[in-house]
């Protein structure tokens, strides 16, 4: 009875019976218990070496916990089929020496936790009791050769060592030839190098390969379709395969998903693949040294969903066999050398959701949108030759649009009225000819994440509806012709990252009540739509932002943007004093205010910006002093006052303000110190005691100590000189005392004659 009370016990159970498991010591009086799950209790420590008692165990989950120290309280569990230790601190030896006493064990799962290379030579050679058919000991650590144990398992059908470093300089195809029946074999991210070898014989089980991410070298087997005719899943990215796509990737009727991006292939797509790989559904080529026409000969891909071709060489136009593709909604042909123009047949693909063609050499007017294209989601066309205006068919594409490239092309005209994307994400029109004003097109675009106009014709005022976009991060409309003042509705948006508003006539003062932050500040809680999408396999085109830092232009992508933010307001002409609201931009990286009629001080306040790398405050009217406490800005690597009309001492050279030279600060006549070559420090005399220079009050440019001195010297001269003429000459002499006695009597009578009675007074 005692028996069956006891046979389960999983990590419900024993959360309600808190008050008699109260320690995991107390789960050792179970001594009949056969299956205990704790996962997820939050239980720390090591493991009690009262485990031993549980010999009846047939089943133990540990996982999502934080035991640590090391797993031999497991050794006498000898009737345990599957143990579950993943995601907790144990250390585990590569060998798995304290579970080899453990014959019935089946699988083992011990992902995330410390694995090492075992010292003990002996245990390498002796073969363990179990015959394994799952094993995972992916993440993390380093062991050295492969677990020499793995030589002795012959029932393997399930094998992930993802993220452990081998240092060994071969392929383990002996994995495959002594598991005759294995399907599934993780080997990502495993510093494995060499050439990549196949079993000698067909494997009719084997289903899933991931060796992705490694530094296999050399041409990629020719018979590996022969060999692995079953596959549905390979994945072989990230690696330095060279030489061309073998043709027998076309005996794989099966597969599914192929990868074999960001390596360094060349040659053709082979027509055998595109014939024979029927049911493929995932197709990545992406990143090599492709060439050729796409697809020139048969083809039979009908059941792709993605196609990414993207960063090849491929050239000729896109081809038609595509049209075929009924279910394909990822199609990425950027950054090849196709030309021609875009194909109609694309607007026809019902399911086609993202489309990139940009960086081609795609020409002639843009496309008309149908209505069967109206599932699209995401269409990149940027860095062509198209031009002529966006047609209105574009507005087909409201309801399902999120992301919308047209950059880099030669479009002109305005954005058409009846487009008014609702869910849009990212709209990127920089580099083109548009004109007029800023349409209303966004201003019901709540979701906006991106908008970039920049490098257009656009002019007029920038609208107040910018405040109803409260997602908007990236508000970049650079160098075209808006006018008027920054409109103060962009205070109401609290997710920005980025604004440029450089490069236009805008005027007025700058709104202190701007909040600009990056984003992993501005909430943790809060993942942009596109950064969700980057993270997931299959989906979303990143576009990069353009953002000058550092008087240089640069293109960020999202893994780098979150951890950003910038104003640029430079070559405009605004005025008054800049009244940054300090605790609005503490999470500010980059500042330029260039190349404006701004007055007033360099804020004090710009001492708390931590984290700002680039200050731009250079041609404006700026006066007083530069802050001595900008020497605590750790990160700052561009600094510029330059062109403005500063006064007082430049900063000493400590701290990042070391780093800056006179370029810096010229154009400002009235600072001195010795970046600009100009003595600040009074000169010295010997009627000046050194130690009251510093008492002196500052008379601007004339040293009122050697004024002093030189006067008091003339004077004693002047009066020698006459003293030695009248002592010389007793002609001189006479005439002289004659002038002073005729001058002593004229004052007499002047005052006698005009001042009687006062002067009478006076002496009374």
């Amino acid at each position: 009875m005692h028996a069956r009370k006891a046979k389960t016990l999983n990590s419900t159970n024993l959360i309600s019976q808190r008050k008699k498991v109260k320690h995991t010591k107390d789960v050792c009086e179970l001594t009949n218990l056969q299956e205990l799950d704790m996962h997820g209790c939050n239980l720390k420590g090591s493991l009690p070496m009262c485990f031993s008692n549980l010999t009846s165990l047939k089943m133990l989950s540990l996982s999502s916990n934080q035991f640590s120290g090391n797993i031999s309280a497991l050794e006498s569990l000898t009737s345990l089929r599957s143990l579950d230790v993943s995601n907790n601190k144990f250390h585990i030896p590569s060998s798995l020496r304290p579970l080899f006493n453990l014959s019935k064990l089946k699988y083992l799962y011990a992902d995330n936790n410390a694995i090492h290379a075992d010292d003990h030579e002996m245990w390498h050679s002796s073969a363990p009791r179990f015959q394994l058919s799952s094993i995972s000991l992916s993440c993390c650590g380093s062991v050295g050769s492969f677990p020499k144990f793995l030589y002795h398992q012959s029932e393997l059908q399930k094998v992930s060592l993802s993220n452990i470093y081998f240092k060994v300089d071969r392929f383990p195809f002996w994995l495959l030839e002594n598991n005759t029946m294995v399907r599934i074999l993780y080997l990502d991210n495993c510093s494995l190098s060499g050439t990549f070898q196949v079993p000698s014989r067909v494997h009719s089980t084997f289903s899933f390969l991931d060796i992705s991410n490694n530094a296999f070298g050399g041409n990629i087997p020719v018979r590996i379709g022969a060999h692995l005719p079953f596959l549905a899943y390979l994945n072989m990215s990230k690696n330095y395969f060279n030489g061309s796509i073998p043709s027998s990737f076309g005996d794989m009727s099966s597969l599914q998903l192929l990868d074999l991006s960001n390596n360094q292939l060349s040659g053709e797509i082979p027509e055998h693949m595109a014939m024979g790989c029927s049911s493929l559904e995932f197709l990545a080529l992406s990143n090599n040294k492709l060439q050729g026409s796409i697809f020139s000969g048969n083809f039979n891909l009908r059941s792709l969903f993605e196609l990414k071709l993207n960063g090849n060489n491929f050239t000729g136009m896109i081809p038609n066999v595509l049209a075929n593709c009924s279910y394909l909604y990822k199609l990425d042909l950027s950054n090849n050398q196709i030309y021609g123009e875009v194909p109609s047949w694309i607007w026809n693909m019902s399911e086609l959701e993202a489309l990139d063609v940009s960086r081609n050499q795609l020409f002639g007017r843009l496309p008309q949108w149908r209505g069967s294209a109206s599932n699209l989601e995401q269409v990149v066309m940027a860095d062509n030759q198209l031009e002529g205006s966006i047609p209105r068919a574009i507005c087909s594409l409201n309801l399902k649009l999120k992301l919308l490239d047209l950059s880099m092309n030669s479009l002109s005209g305005t954005l058409p009225s009846c487009f008014k994307p609702v869910l849009v994400r990212e709209v990127h029109l920089f580099k083109n000819k548009l004109q007029g004003a800023l349409p209303n097109a966004f201003h019901d675009s709540s979701s906006l994440v991106t908008l970039d106009l920049s490098y257009n014709h656009l002019k007029g005022n920038i609208p107040n509806w910018v405040s109803n976009l409260s997602e908007l991060s990236y508000l970049l409309l650079r160098r075209n012709h808006f006018e008027g003042e920054i409109p103060i509705q962009l205070c109401k948006l609290d997710r920005l990252s980025f604004i440029d508003l450089s490069q236009n006539n805008l005027s007025g003062v700058i709104p202190s009540c701007l909040k600009v932050a990056a984003l992993n500040y501005v909430t943790k809680q809060y993942i942009p739509y596109y950064m969700y999408q980057s993270l997931n396999f299959s989906m979303s085109i990143e576009v990069p932002i353009e953002f000058t830092v550092k008087s240089r232009s640069y293109n960020y992508k999202r893994r780098m943007l979150q951890y950003m933010s910038g104003i640029d307001l430079s070559c405009n002409k605004l005025t008054g004093e800049i009244s940054f609201e300090t605790k609005n931009i503490m999470k500010l990286f980059t500042l330029n205010l260039s190349h404006n009629s701004l007055t007033g001080p360099v804020p004090r306040a710009f001492s708390n910006l931590m984290d700002m790398e680039s200050l731009d405050l250079s041609y404006n009217n700026l006066t007083g002093n530069i802050p001595v406490e900008f020497a605590v800005l750790h990160f700052l690597e561009y600094f510029n006052v330059s062109y403005n009309n500063l006064s007082g001492k430049t900063p000493e050279r400590i701290g990042q303000l070391g780093a800056f030279d006179e370029s810096n600060y010229v154009g400002n006549p009235f600072l001195c110190g010795s970046l600009v070559g100009k003595n600040c420090s009074p000169v010295e005399t010997p009627l000046t005691p050194k130690a009251l220079v510093g008492d002196k009050e500052d008379h601007g440019f004339i040293d009122m100590d050697a004024f002093y001195a030189s006067f008091f010297a003339c004077y004693v001269v002047v009066l020698l000189c006459i003293t030695a003429v009248l002592y010389i000459n007793p002609y001189w002499r006479q005439a002289w005392f004659y002038y002073i006695q005729m001058a002593v009597d004229s004052c007499y009578y002047f005052v006698v004659d005009n001042f009687p009675i006062n002067f009478c007074s006076g002496n009374v």
